[in-house]
């Protein structure tokens, strides 16, 4: 087990740095920089903005000084800004630098500050999908073949099929003109996110559902099912307490995928309905050529389903002893 932990989050690193790499080419790499939309600084002012955020600095060193604090230099490896100039502590110690757009902001204040409000949106949309689709799984599996098993296949196909922005436009329409009893834009309490959340979580919880349904068909045909049911076990505890438990499975490995997609889906559903999380913020700084606000994003998006993944893979070994979390080599 320890082995197993420690060999992926070895990988998360590898892959954490790998992304940063990446991120950084293909920012520096779009034409355009953040100081371009300021027409009216001179070029004596856009130059020392460049030389306050180190632009000017050649890209291997700017790449150096982003990951980490330390550059390459004639008698090894020197600390960025020993010679009085001011740096950030890089990627390596958890810094993601300045804004270069919010210009009294770091990127971690930023993300402090919008992280919790996108946690918030993901958690709702993921709980609700979660609910919904077990529920849904599990009465499709116990009703096959009937009127209500079809009229839930359906909903989850149509579910699938439809984007969560084309979901977001529907319910803004109703909720905003027909039906005007939530707020459709803004953020300020739990009101403002139940919109949001059912929008992000519609196609999750289809798929949930659909993974339930073949999860339990699967498990409601294992023998211990039939032999617990010819030992008089109520039905009710036969697939609460038995089927479930090996039905479930499929959805349990879904869940690191299902986050990651409710992380990037976020993107769209925060820009519809003026939701000020780390989706917009993101969309922002694309547009606005903040390369530390774009990446510090990227990168935490990639921490964050590197560690989900990794979380699902040890509720995935418990659900299943048969499971080895470690290789057997």
């Amino acid at each position: 087990m320890t082995r197993f932990l420690l060999r992926r989050l070895a990988w998360a690193i590898v892959t954490i740095l790998a992304v940063a790499t990446l991120s950084f080419v293909l920012m520096r790499s779009v034409r355009g920089g953040p100081f371009d939309s300021e027409r009216r600084a001179s070029a004596a002012v856009e130059q020392n903005l460049r030389e306050r955020y180190h632009l000017d600095w050649p890209l291997w060193k700017q790449f150096a000084a982003y990951i980490g604090p330390f550059e390459l230099g004639a008698h090894g490896p020197e600390l960025l800004g020993g010679d009085g100039t001011d740096t950030f502590g890089g990627v390596l110690a958890g810094d993601l630098g300045p804004s270069l757009m919010y210009r009294d902001a770091s990127v971690n204040d930023i993300l402090a500050q919008s992280l919790p409000i996108s946690a918030a949106l993901g958690f709702l949309a993921l709980s609700w999908a979660l609910v919904v689709g077990v529920g849904a799984g599990i009465v499709s599996a116990l009703k096959r073949g009937t009127r209500v098993d079809v009229a839930l296949r359906l909903a989850a196909t149509t579910g699938i099929a439809l984007p969560n922005f084309a979901i977001a436009g529907f319910l803004v329409l109703l909720f905003a003109f027909v039906w005007p009893i939530l707020p459709v834009a803004g953020h300020g309490s739990l009101r403002h996110l139940v919109l949001p959340s059912l929008a992000l979580g519609a196609p999750f919880a289809a798929y949930i559902a659909r993974l339930t349904r073949s999860g339990m068909l699967e498990s409601l045909g294992h023998d211990c099912i039939r032999t617990a049911r010819a030992k008089g076990l109520p039905e009710r505890l036969v697939v609460m307490r038995h089927a479930l438990r090996g039905g479930i499975l499929p959805v349990v490995s879904y869940l690191g995928p299902a986050a990651a997609g409710v992380l990037t889906g976020s993107l769209v559903i925060e820009r519809i309905f003026a939701i000020p999380g780390t989706g917009s913020h993101f969309v922002n700084s694309a547009l606005n050529r903040d390369y530390t606000l774009a990446m510090g994003v990227t990168i935490l998006y990639t921490a964050l389903v590197c560690g989900l993944n990794l979380l699902v893979d040890v509720v995935y070994a418990a659900l299943d002893p048969r499971i080895a979390l470690e290789d057997e080599s």
